[in-house]
């Protein structure tokens, strides 16, 4: 799984047209979402395939900032805090998180800027080891 970072025009019908090109594409949304700010809107979105994404919205005139690899986080739903405790953990490893939402299966996904230690971090948290 992949992160799509898209830019969207601030305007009726962008959205539907990005779902339906990525839809006609085979290209299924697993999580994800959309923001405007400053009259930008800027969409991230989960994908298997993201190159054939990126390449179906270019092809469209929709612009693709970035690919990224994500880490997949389940958090125990029924603890309150967890969010915090693992950005806490990102943070004192100077992992800095770019982008975060939830997945389809209330997953945790984050994009990160150093995937490598971010993931190291990721796999201690599934293991219950909080350094």
């Amino acid at each position: 799984m992949k992160n799509l970072a898209i830019r969207l025009e601030n305007k009726l019908g962008a959205l539907a047209k990005m779902g339906k090109i990525l839809g006609n594409e085979g290209v299924s949304l697993e999580g994800g979402g959309v923001f405007v700010y400053h009259n930008i809107g800027v969409a991230n979105f989960l994908v298997k395939d993201a190159e054939k994404g990126k390449k179906a919205l270019e092809s469209h005139g929709i612009e693709v900032f970035e690919i990224n690899d994500v880490l997949i986080q389940k958090l125990d739903q029924e603890t309150p805090g967890q969010l915090g405790k693992i950005c806490d953990l990102m943070e004192k490893n100077r992992v800095n998180i770019i982008t975060q939402y939830s997945d389809h299966e209330n997953q945790l996904i984050l994009v990160v800027d150093d995937y490598e230690k971010g993931k190291v971090i990721s796999e201690n948290w599934s293991k219950g080891i909080y350094k």
